[in-house]
């Protein structure tokens, strides 16, 4: 029973935020079997991903920045930018700039989800640690999703600076993820006074991105038209 409570508890996390950002698209919604392949598909990257980290740890040091930066942060988001761009960016359903956030937050928390999963049931302690791993890593990851869709939306629907959008898309969520993780290895006691105002200010671009992301789609007018001969 209580493997099944530090299960339920892992896993809420993750489908709660999927939700919250599902239901944002405002305007035209995605098919939620594909929503769920995605975040299936950034569910079968933890393992790989856990792999090839220990190996790089093993083989070169745990340098606290290089961890951060590359071996954390770089690879894990540079692999879910590669899930959604080479089975999402071209694909039908990719007809809106919000789509890229739905799609991007997907693979991102159908990973968060496994690695919650994984931590607890090796590492459970108390219910307030899964309350606290909800409230930073599952939702930082979800947050890093969105500024990555963001930018894939805004590289497929401006062709003038896709290339610059494609770079935003990996490199905001690289840099933030490892300034994100170099918070926790480095700073031992005062670490929450650290990653309070990030939180804050990632959830502030986040929400952002997603008015702004909603406010770009086509489907918008559409709706409008809608409304007025109603």
């Amino acid at each position: 029973m209580m493997t099944l409570s530090v299960l339920t508890a892992a896993i809420a996390p993750g489908i709660a935020l999927l939700s919250y950002f599902y239901l944002k698209d405002r305007y035209d919604s995605e098919p939620i079997g594909m929503v769920i392949r995605v975040f299936m598909f950034g569910a079968l990257l933890v393992f790989p991903i856990m792999m090839l980290q220990r190996a790089l740890v093993l083989g070169f040091g745990e340098n606290p920045f290089v961890f951060s930066f590359l071996f954390s942060s770089g690879i894990e988001e540079l692999l879910k930018w590669f899930v959604v761009y080479y089975v999402i960016y071209k694909h039908v359903e990719f007809d809106e700039p919000y789509d890229g956030i739905v799609y991007a937050v997907a693979v991102s928390l159908g990973f968060a989800t496994v690695e919650n999963v994984i931590y607890s049931l090796l590492n459970f302690t108390s219910f307030s640690n899964l309350l606290m791993r909800a409230l930073l890593p599952v939702s930082g990851h979800a947050l890093f999703g969105v500024m990555m869709g963001y930018h894939l939306g805004r590289a497929k629907f401006q062709p003038s600076s896709e290339k610059k959008h494609l770079l935003f898309s990996v490199g905001l969520p690289v840099f933030f993820h490892g300034v994100f993780d170099y918070i926790i290895l480095v700073s031992k006691s005062n670490w929450m006074w650290l990653m309070l105002p990030l939180m804050i200010f990632l959830w502030i671009m986040g929400l952002w991105k997603v008015k702004h992301a909603n406010a770009r789609s086509p489907f918008r007018a559409v709706r409008r038209e809608d409304e007025i001969k109603i």
